[in-house]
């Protein structure tokens, strides 16, 4: 495929805020189409609003491949294929708007839901080359319908009779959580967490260069494993650039859309119960999953036995405590305070948040080999004076921003007898240092991955 681009062939342009479009250029789309990442008013509404049954997308290759699917998700347009344009003329229509993002336009920038600007290519340096040792100098409920699953648009069918249990979610402290293995994870699953989780990625994937995974597996694999997939995006956006791939994702949630690729889908199951797997997988993902397990080494035994000779393990997760290069961060700062709080209850509750530091032992220990560690910093603001790490801590802010109270509400109220106020009120004091430009803090990103031997280790 040599052209990897959307084009645009509406007849009149494509116009949003200050950004327009002139008709048949190219834009290039690595990622879903996804619409709601658009906030800006729209200029011309009539001339991108489109109907439904009168939008269309076509491949556009030396293939000749069939037009791929045209899909919802989330009440707004998509669609997966890596090559394709608008087939139809635009056509107004009061009861569906398809915005096209200009996040998805070359040359152009755009705000994203945060209000944050950003241009669209990051830098395409090797990563491993620029993270190490670097320094940041400061500037100055969902409905579950029956769907057909012949298109992989449901989870296994040995797993539907769990339905009625799963979406039984517990109410806690006004959010929602998980009902499967109830307790085990301290983090939401409601609506709030849904949008924050897609947002999480991506900031992961601008912190890769545009890249989903660092390992060769990023370049294609036959059967890939997603660990806590979590709103499934990154399995949908791995499906979609590698059609050749099956792949799944496993969460205890079902908060994944009913539409996905047909080579993707995702099964709601307790990673920390016996993998039931009968054909291994030769790539093997684990992403913002510390605090998930009691046992990480348990974990990584069992990608060590799931994985085909020659596979590879990556996980990427946060680490704590947070870093601070030149003091601005105070021991008694309410940040400082917040994190001390979260570390003690997950400590209580069984489940450190140490994984991403074990990560590369752990691995080693296991037997994998060639195991590869990077470590990023996600800046907590827009403290730095590197353009791409300003831009990446105004990501980082809207994210942790989002996260400061729900990360420590489940665990302090549970583990340490807190009241929910408590909780509340110390998350908003935290949420004050975190937004200030003056503390030039960051938060530790371990990226790691290792290849299962393609002989067995001797005994």
């Amino acid at each position: 495929m040599k052209d990897a681009r959307h084009r645009v062939t509406a007849a009149s342009c494509l116009g949003t805020g200050s950004h327009t479009v002139p008709a048949a250029n190219p834009f290039h789309c690595r990622p879903l189409l996804r619409c709601e990442m658009l906030t800006e008013s729209c200029a011309f509404a009539h001339s991108i609003t489109f109907q439904l049954d009168n939008f269309t997308f076509a491949l556009c290759n030396d293939s000749g491949s069939q037009p791929p699917p045209f899909f919802l998700l989330h009440g707004v347009a998509i669609t997966t294929s890596p090559t394709a344009i608008a087939a139809a003329a635009a056509q107004p229509s009061p009861a569906f708007c398809s915005l096209i993002p200009p996040a998805l336009f070359t040359g152009c920038r755009f705000k994203d839901q945060s209000g944050i600007m950003s241009d669209l290519h990051p830098t395409t340096e090797d990563p491993a080359d620029q993270q190490q040792h670097i320094e940041l100098v400061a500037d100055e409920e969902r409905d579950w319908p029956d769907v057909d699953s012949a298109l992989g648009l449901s989870v296994s069918d040995s797993l539907t009779s769990l339905r009625s249990s799963v979406l039984a979610y517990q109410q806690e402290n006004g959010r929602t959580y998980h009902a499967m293995s109830a307790g085990k994870y301290f983090l939401p699953n409601d609506d709030a967490e849904v949008e924050r989780l897609d947002l999480q990625h991506h900031v992961m994937t601008f912190t890769l260069d545009d890249q989903l995974c660092l390992s060769p597996k990023k370049d294609g694999a036959n059967r890939v494993l997603d660990l806590g997939t979590g709103t499934g995006i990154w399995c949908i956006e791995y499906a979609d650039e590698h059609p050749e791939a099956e792949v799944i994702g496993v969460d205890l949630s079902p908060v994944q859309p009913n539409c996905v690729p047909p080579n993707c889908r995702f099964e709601i199951d307790d990673l920390e119960k016996d993998w039931t797997w009968s054909k291994p997988f030769d790539f093997i993902l684990s992403r913002m999953m510390t605090g998930s397990f009691a046992d990480n080494a348990s974990i990584v035994a069992k990608v060590y036995n799931q994985l085909e000779p020659g596979g590879y393990f990556e996980a990427h997760d946060m680490a704590l405590p947070l870093g601070c290069d030149d003091g601005t961060l105070s021991e008694d700062s309410d940040l400082w305070i917040w994190m001390t709080w979260l570390i003690r209850a997950m400590e209580a509750l069984g489940r450190p948040l140490t994984a991403a530091q074990n990560w590369k032992p752990l691995m080693e220990e296991a037997g994998f080999e060639d195991v590869v560690e990077t470590v990023y910093k996600w800046p907590t603001n827009s403290w730095p004076r590197d353009p791409k790490y300003k831009k990446l801590g105004q990501w980082s802010l809207y994210n942790m921003d989002q996260v400061l109270e729900p990360a420590i509400l489940a665990p302090l109220t549970r583990a340490l007898g807190w009241s929910r106020e408590e909780a509340v009120l110390l998350a908003a004091r935290a949420r004050k240092v975190l937004r200030d430009p003056r503390v030039h803090a960051y938060w530790p990103i371990y990226v790691v991955y290792g290849r299962k031997p393609l002989k067995k280790r001797e005994e």
